[in-house]
């Protein structure tokens, strides 16, 4: 909750910096500060850093909006940023759903100037939006939906299906459903022709703190969480803090900047990738049977390297 604290302060404090650059004013970084009740190296790095987009620029020790310049003001400074920041992220995914929600943007905004940039590896979808159109319908009103499936090992068959939610994990869209009283996990893209019935079904509605404390599309309903607790040195440490894992906790800090810290996870494939990414940089403690498992595979990986 610290950092969201922190967050919210640096947010606020953007905020009224470029309110007052907005309304013409000339701001000094020293009178900044002691505003904020903060280090002269702080508000600088304001400006160069997370203001660095915007127009402004420094004339005799003060920060100054550019001549010409005006955010909009039928907006707050924050619900710019807000629309900024939601304009890249459909950048992100790119297709048709990028150029239609640009267009929606831009009518709001009222404007072409962004100052936010954002690198998001999201899978193409735009020629599956008459598919997740029906699904959502079928989502929100709880209908049943029969539907063509590849499931790229066998041929392409037809289901009937309980859709719960459209999800993406890394960059992957799946669909979440049940089907005979079981839950699944379906590859989006590989759905086709989905019919909404007229059957209705009840919904669980733990779903949704499932997904919140789940960490890929491998995680399991009807599975007790059982914890995981690994050890991550400096390099790793640094990355965990600022993004941590859903149910994360953090066991130790040590001073030479190592970690231990704790997940819990309802399958191995959820936890296990992650490790292999960080290869030689976090390791499994507990429990045996998962550290023997990254064992395993290492030891395969480096006999097929000595055999290519």
């Amino acid at each position: 909750m610290a950092y969201k604290h922190d967050y919210d302060k640096i947010l606020t404090r953007l905020i009224t910096i470029l309110s007052r650059l907005n309304e013409g004013e000339a701001l000094s970084v020293k009178e900044l500060a002691k505003e904020f009740n903060t280090s002269d190296r702080t508000i600088q790095r304001d400006f160069n850093e997370r203001l660095v987009s915007f127009p402004i620029y420094q004339e005799n020790k003060k920060w100054k909006m550019r001549d010409g310049f005006r955010i909009e003001k039928i907006k707050s400074l924050e619900e710019e940023l807000v629309l900024d920041i939601i304009e890249k992220i459909t950048e992100g995914i790119g297709g048709k759903f990028s150029t239609k929600a640009h267009k929606l943007l831009s009518r709001i905004k009222n404007e072409e100037f962004n100052p936010i940039y954002t690198k998001l590896n999201i899978e193409d979808i735009s020629n599956k939006l008459e598919d997740i159109q029906t699904l959502e319908i079928a989502i929100k009103e709880q209908k049943e939906v029969r539907c063509s499936y590849n499931n790229e090992r066998d041929d392409v068959y037809t289901t009937t299906i309980q859709p719960l939610k459209i999800v993406n994990f890394e960059g992957f869209w799946y669909l979440v459903a049940i089907k005979n009283a079981t839950l699944k996990k379906y590859y989006l893209k590989n759905i086709s022709n989905p019919i909404l019935s007229d059957t209705t079904f009840e919904k669980d509605d733990k779903l949704d703190t499932l997904l919140e404390n789940s960490i890929s599309i491998w995680f399991q309903t009807g599975s007790e969480p059982f914890e995981v607790r690994l050890f991550a040195d400096k390099s790793a440490t640094k990355y965990f803090k600022r993004r941590s894992l859903p149910t994360q906790r953090i066991e130790a800090l040590h001073s030479d900047g190592t970690m231990e810290f704790s997940i819990k996870i309802t399958h191995e494939m959820e936890i296990l990738p992650i490790v292999k990414y960080w290869i030689p940089h976090l390791y499994v403690l507990e429990p045996e049977e998962v550290k023997e498992m990254i064992q395993e595979e290492l030891k395969v990986y480096i006999e097929k390297m000595t055999q290519i």
